[in-house]
């Protein structure tokens, strides 16, 4: 009696161990490599960000940096609507190397965390090229918790985070960044204001006083004068030799 019921405990508790064991949650799969296409993609309204990342394969390059080394990136990502509001033709227009350097323009080669663009030093550089010579200038600034981005040619509004981890900040904006190289160039020096006209009083100065004789009417009249005074001498001489 007592080995049955033994037995019978054994099975009971053969029988809680393995129905335990079946319902645990499996442990979670590891994560795969980051991909900032898969990122977008799942963000949506990313269609042409996608399409250039890809072409100019930008894309690859940032997979690549962020699986292979520490290197932090922040990504600017204009939306589908974004783009839309580019005069027509204006991405079809550009070469090869133009759209490169487009899609460069909007990703900076280090981690920045929302609060972190309250205290970063302007111009930022990008993945385009170095902003002191004029070419990329990227500024960033805030007002309250709104991040604006100015690039000499039109002005952004981050609009919300779509990815951010410790490596990797992904952020919505509502226009496409246009780099200065690329779709503009520095407003011209304002012209040198034209000299002030003379004032009245040396133009007068200059010109003949009204009613007098000019030069050659005063060398005229002093001639006249020679020639009566002559005259006259010679009348008077006659007038002594006849007496």
């Amino acid at each position: 009696m007592d080995q049955t019921l033994f037995s019978i405990a054994l099975t009971i508790l053969f029988f809680l161990h393995c129905t335990t064991t079946l319902a645990q949650t499996p442990a979670p799969a590891p994560a795969g490599p980051t991909n900032i296409t898969q990122i977008l993609e799942k963000a949506g309204q990313f269609t042409t960000l996608i399409r250039l990342f890809k072409i100019t394969q930008v894309g690859d390059q940032i997979n690549t940096q962020l699986n292979n080394s520490n290197q932090g990136l922040t990504v600017f990502a204009p939306t589908d609507n974004a783009f839309s509001t580019l005069p027509a033709g204006t991405l079809n227009s550009l070469s090869d190397q133009q759209k490169v350097s487009l899609v460069q323009f909007h990703i900076l080669p280090t981690f920045l965390t929302t609060t972190q663009f309250q205290t970063v030093s302007n111009p930022l550089r990008t993945q385009a090229g170095d902003s002191a010579n004029g070419a990329f200038p990227l500024n960033v600034t805030t007002a309250g918790n709104q991040v604006n981005i100015t690039t000499g040619v039109n002005d952004a509004t981050v609009a919300n985070t779509i990815y951010t981890d410790n490596q990797l900040a992904v952020y919505q904006v509502d226009k496409v960044l246009l780099p200065l190289s690329i779709f503009g160039s520095p407003s011209p020096a304002a012209a040198p204001e034209a000299p002030k006209a003379t004032k009245k009083k040396a133009a007068a100065a200059d010109s003949p006083v009204a009613g007098g004789d000019s030069p050659a009417d005063a060398s005229d009249a002093a001639d006249r004068r020679r020639v009566h005074g002559v005259g006259l001498g010679l009348v008077m001489l006659a007038t002594i030799i006849c007496l």
